[in-house]
C-alpha cells in the first residue's frame, strides 16, 4: 500500500515561512480553500493555516542554536481522528495514505481535534468545519501538471530544499532512504499513531563559542556618543513641509 508524506530535514530548515505563504496561496485556491482570516489585525486575531513553523531556542548561553520546526497533519498510518468522528467525514484514502476531511460531512464538532495528539486540526471560523493539511492531493494526482509539479506546495516552495515528499513505504523512494541514512524520526511515537510524516535530526557541530571570547563594543557608527546624520541624497522631509 502507498503511503505519500513528507519528510522534513531539520538540519537546513531556514524558518522563513515559504512553506506557510505557498500552502496558503495553494490551498486557498483550490479543492480546500478559502481559508479564511478573521480579524488577521484585531485584537484576537484566528486563522486558518495548514503548516505552521515553530522556532526554538536550544542550548545554553552563549552556545545556543535555533531550531525551526515545520508541523502540518502527520498522516498517521492508524490516524486517532478518523474513528472519532460521528459522520465520517475525517477519512483516510485507501490509495495513498492521505487523511482528508469531507466537509460536506463535517459539522465542526471538534472531536477530530481533540483526539489528534499533535494539534494539527484547524477550525474554520467562517464555514464552520476542521480543516488540515491535504498534501495538496488536487496537486499530486493532477493530470494537467507536469510530473516534475506533482508535489505540494510547500515542497516546491522550500529554498533550501528542507522538504522531501514521496511513499514511504517504497524502500527505494528517496524519501525512504533519507529516512534510513539519516537516522527519520517519528514525532510522539508513544501513542502508536504511526506517523507518515517523518523528521531528519539536526547534525551535531563542533563550534564553540568561549565567553572569553565574547568582547562588547560600541557601535562604530556613534560619533562622540552620538549616531552621525546620513547624508542628504535629495530634498528631506523638511524641504516639503508646510
Amino acid at each position: 500500500m502507498t503511503q505519500l508524506a513528507l519528510v522534513i530535514d531539520l538540519n537546513v530548515c531556514v524558518g522563513c515561512h515559504a512553506c506557510v505563504t505557498s500552502c496558503k496561496q495553494w490551498n486557498t485556491s483550490g479543492s480546500a480553500g478559502p481559508l479564511v482570516d478573521d480579524q488577521p489585525y484585531g485584537k484576537d486575531p484566528t486563522g486558518t493555516f495548514f503548516n505552521r513553523v515553530q522556532t526554538f531556542e536550544v542550548g545554553e548561553y552563549p552556545n545556543t542554536q535555533t531550531v525551526h520546526f515545520p508541523k502540518s497533519c502527520l498522516h498517521c498510518e492508524d490516524p486517532p481522528c478518523v474513528p472519532v468522528c460521528p459522520t465520517g467525514a475525517s477519512y483516510k484514502r485507501a490509495e495513498d495514505g492521505i487523511v482528508l476531511v469531507d466537509y460536506d460531512k463535517c459539522i465542526g464538532c471538534k472531536y477530530c481535534s481533540w483526539a489528534c495528539p499533535y494539534g494539527a486540526r484547524e477550525f474554520d471560523e467562517e464555514r464552520k468545519v476542521m480543516s488540515k493539511c491535504t498534501l495538496c492531493v488536487d496537486r499530486v494526482t493532477s493530470k494537467t501538471l507536469p510530473e516534475a509539479e506533482r508535489k505540494p506546495a510547500c515542497v516546491l516552495a522550500c529554498p533550501s530544499s528542507a522538504r522531501l515528499f514521496g511513499d514511504v513505504h517504497d524502500p527505494a523512494s528517496a524519501v525512504s532512504v533519507a529516512i534510513r541514512d539519516r537516522g527519520g524520526y517519528t514525532l510522539m511515537p508513544e501513542w502508536n499513531t504511526r506517523p507518515a510524516n517523518h523528521y531528519l535530526p539536526r547534525r551535531r557541530h563542533d563550534a564553540v563559542v568561549h565567553a572569553e571570547d565574547l568582547v562588547r563594543v560600541d557601535n562604530p557608527l556613534k560619533i562622540d556618543g552620538k549616531r552621525p546624520e546620513a547624508p542628504q541624497q535629495g530634498p528631506g522631509r523638511e524641504d516639503y513641509a508646510t
